[in-house]
C-alpha cells in the first residue's frame, strides 16, 4: 500500500473531534486493510502492545534528520519548530521546501516505513545514533510534505489522531459486523434500535475479550478477516509473551467490598509492592511488569526461585514482589525495590541490598490449559497444588475465604499492621479479566484514593529552577481511551534526586518526549507516569476532564505502570461523589 493513502486517514481522523466520526473513518479504512503492518501504523505503532520495545529517537535526533534530509540549518529547524509547536508540521514545511533535490526517489510505501522504524529499535552498539538518523533521513528524502508529518510523529510516537482504544476497537466492530450499524454520516450520529444496540455490545465484548487476550489489534483483525467472527474465540493465552493484568476497583471500606463481590469472599492482602507478571514457556521463566517490561534480568533472584519452586511445564502466573528488611524481617516500602527495576549492571548486589519476598496470588494459564475463564477460587486450587510455600522466599498471598464482615474487617486490619496496604476482596467465581476493572475484585485502603496519572505538558521553572521543568500537567483516560487533562503538579519534588523524584530527574526524563513548544510551556508525549495526591476533587472548566486536582502532589514515579493503565476519567467521577459524603459533584 501506498504511504500516501495511510496519511490520507490520519488527516480525516485529525480533522475531527467527534467520536462516531472516527470511527466511522477507520472502519471504512480497516475494511480495505491488507496487512498488519497498516493496523500498526494507523495506531502510530511498529510493535503491536505487548512488544515494549520503542525506537529511543529524541528529539535532538529527529532535527538532525530533518537537517540531512532537507539541507535545512539546524537553528533554522529549531526556529520553525518554535514558531509552529509540531515538529511534524515542521518537517512537512520544509520537505515542501527542500534545497536538496534527490534524484531518483521512490514514492514511500507503507511496508518501506514499517520496515525502516522497526530498524530503528532493533539497532544496537556502535554507530546506531548515526544510523537511526539515516534511517529516518531516508523516510523523509522519498516523502511528501504531508506524509513527512506523519513520520516524523509516528518516530516520536504522538501521532495526535486521537484514536484510543475503545475508538479502534468500536471500528473493528463496525467494519466486521456492519449489519446492526447504521451511521448517518449527515447528522454524525449512530442510528440503532435497542434490540440492534443487545447485538451490538455482543460483538463488542467479543472484540475487546479477543483484544485483551491478544494485546494486538492487527491480530483482532487479521483473524476476522481470514477466520470470521468464530476465530476470536480461538485467540488464546500464549506463555512468554505477556498479556495486560486484571486490575481492581477500589471499595470504601469492607461492607462495600461485599455489596460488589458477594458473600463469601476471598480476602487476601494487599501488599505494597511490585506487581509481576511471571511465564515459563519452553523450560525458561520470564518476568514481565505491568508495563509488559522483561525484568528478567533485573530480579534473577525471583527467577530462580520460580524455577526451584513453581511447578509445571508452562504457566503464566501474577504475583507481587515485595521488599523485605533482611535485618527486622519488615516489608519495604514500594520505592525501596523500585531501583531494582532500571538497575543493568551490579544486579547481584542490588538483590542483596534489596531482597525481596515473592507472593503469588493469582494464574492465567497452567500446563497447556487457558484459566482466564475459570472460576478464581478454582484458579487459586490451582496454585496450592502447584506452589510450593519457602518463607520469606516464595509464597502464597495469604488469604481468608469468608461471609462474616466482622472477621474481614479483623484480617484487614492485620494486613495495615504488617505494613501492608490494605486488602484484596474477589469474587469466587470471577473470571480473570485482563485490563479490566469489573468489579470481580476490589482493593479496599484506608486512605484517600491517589491517582495514576500521566504528564502531558510541562513549563519550565523560573529562578534557581529555570534550568528544569518544574511544573508538569498531567491527564488521566476517558471512556474513549484518550488523555483528559485534570491538573497541573508542582510539589512532593525535590531539588536532590537522592531526596526523592527530582526536577531534574524529571526533566532529564520529559525532554526527549517534547513534541511541541509554546513559550516556556511544552506539549510532553505521554509516557511518563505518577502517582499522585491531593486535597480535594473539584468541578472545572479549566481541564479537558472536567475535574480539577486541588492542591495535587507528586507521591512517586510509576516505572511499573503504563499509559493506559492510568486511572480512569469513571474512577475520577467515583471519587468526587464520595469525598467527604458528597453528592453533588
Amino acid at each position: 500500500m501506498e504511504y500516501g493513502k495511510l496519511v490520507g486517514v490520519y488527516e480525516q481522523l485529525e480533522a475531527t473531534t467527534k467520536r462516531l466520526e472516527k470511527t466511522f473513518i477507520l472502519s471504512e479504512f480497516l475494511k480495505k486493510v491488507d496487512s498488519d503492518q497498516v493496523v500498526l501504523l494507523v495506531q502510530g505503532r511498529v510493535f503491536p502492545n505487548w512488544d515494549q520495545r520503542e525506537l529511543g529517537m529524541a528529539i535532538k535526533l529527529v532535527v538532525k534528520a530533518i537537517n540531512t534530509a532537507t539541507g535545512a540549518p539546524m537553528e533554522r529547524i529549531e526556529q520553525l519548530w518554535k514558531a509552529t509547536g509540531d515538529i511534524g508540521v515542521t518537517a512537512e514545511q520544509l520537505v515542501g521546501k527542500k534545497s536538496q533535490v534527490t534524484l531518483f526517489s521512490q514514492g514511500l510505501t507503507v511496508t518501506k516505513v514499517f520496515d525502516n522504524l522497526r530498524k530503528i529499535a532493533e539497532l544496537e552498539g556502535e554507530g546506531t545514533v548515526d544510523r537511526k538518523v539515516q534511517l529516518v533521513a531516508e523516510l523523509l528524502t522519498s516523502a511528501k510534505p504531508k506524509e513527512a508529518k506523519y513520520v516524523i510523529r509516528t518516530v516520536l510516537q504522538d501521532l495526535r489522531v486521537g484514536l484510543g482504544e475503545g475508538t479502534i476497537r468500536d471500528a473493528i466492530v463496525w467494519a466486521f459486523f456492519p449489519d446492526k450499524i447504521k451511521y448517518n454520516q449527515e447528522t454524525k450520529e449512530l442510528e440503532i434500535s435497542d434490540e440492534e444496540r443487545v447485538e451490538y455490545d455482543k460483538h463488542v465484548t467479543l472484540v475487546q475479550e479477543a483484544f485483551d487476550v491478544a494485546n494486538d489489534f492487527a491480530e483482532v483483525v487479521r483473524t476476522l478477516k481470514e477466520k470470521g467472527a468464530s476465530g476470536l474465540q480461538n485467540i488464546s493465552l500464549v506463555p512468554g509473551k505477556p498479556v495486560k493484568v486484571m486490575l481492581y476497583q477500589k471499595a470504601l471500606d469492607v461492607a462495600e467490598g461485599f455489596e460488589n463481590v458477594g458473600k463469601p469472599a476471598a480476602i487476601e492482602f494487599k501488599y505494597d509492592g511490585f506487581r509481576l507478571q511471571v511465564h515459563k514457556a519452553k523450560g525458561k521463566v520470564v518476568l514481565f511488569t505491568r508495563r509488559l517490561e522483561n525484568v528478567t534480568a533485573q530480579f534473577p533472584d525471583v527467577a530462580a526461585r520460580v524455577v526451584k519452586f513453581v511447578q509445571g511445564d508452562d504457566f503464566i502466573i501474577d504475583a507481587e514482589v515485595v521488599g523485605i528488611d533482611a535485618k527486622s524481617g519488615k516489608f519495604l516500602p514500594f520505592q525501596d525495590i523500585s531501583q531494582r527495576i532500571k538497575r543493568k549492571y551490579d544486579i547481584e548486589d542490588m538483590a542483596r541490598k534489596f531482597p525481596v519476598v515473592v507472593f503469588v496470588f493469582d494464574a492465567l494459564f497452567y500446563n497447556g490449559r487457558s484459566l482466564l475463564k475459570v472460576p478464581f477460587i478454582e484458579r487459586r486450587k490451582v496454585l496450592e497444588e502447584y506452589v510450593r510455600i519457602s518463607p520469606d522466599e516464595l509464597e502464597l498471598a495469604e488469604e481468608l475465604i469468608t461471609d462474616d464482615e466482622a472477621k474481614a474487617q479483623e484480617f484487614y486490619k492485620r494486613s495495615l499492621a504488617a505494613g501492608n496496604e490494605g486488602a484484596m476482596m474477589k469474587n469466587l467465581q470471577g473470571m480473570y479479566k485482563p485490563g479490566s476493572r469489573v468489579g470481580f475484585g476490589m482493593k479496599v485502603k484506608p486512605t484517600m484514593e491517589t491517582l495514576e496519572v500521566v504528564i502531558v505538558g510541562a513549563e519550565w521553572g523560573e529562578g534557581k529552577r529555570g534550568k528544569w521543568l518544574s511544573t508538569f500537567v498531567v491527564a488521566v483516560r476517558d471512556d474513549a481511551g484518550n488523555f483528559v487533562q485534570i491538573g497541573r503538579v508542582g510539589t512532593g519534588i525535590k531539588e536532590k534526586e537522592h531526596l526523592g523524584v527530582s526536577f531534574e530527574q524529571l526533566t532529564q526524563l520529559l525532554l526527549p518526549l517534547v513534541t511541541k513548544e509554546e513559550g516556556r510551556e511544552v506539549v510532553i508525549a505521554p509516557k511518563i507516569v505518577i502517582e499522585v495526591d491531593y486535597e480535594e476533587i473539584q468541578k472545572s472548566p479549566t481541564y479537558s476532564s472536567g475535574f480539577a486536582l486541588r492542591f495535587p502532589r507528586l507521591v512517586r514515579l510509576r516505572e511499573d505502570r503504563l499509559p493506559s493503565d492510568v486511572s480512569t476519567l469513571s474512577t475520577v467521577k467515583m471519587l468526587a461523589e464520595a469525598q467527604r459524603g458528597r453528592s453533588d459533584a
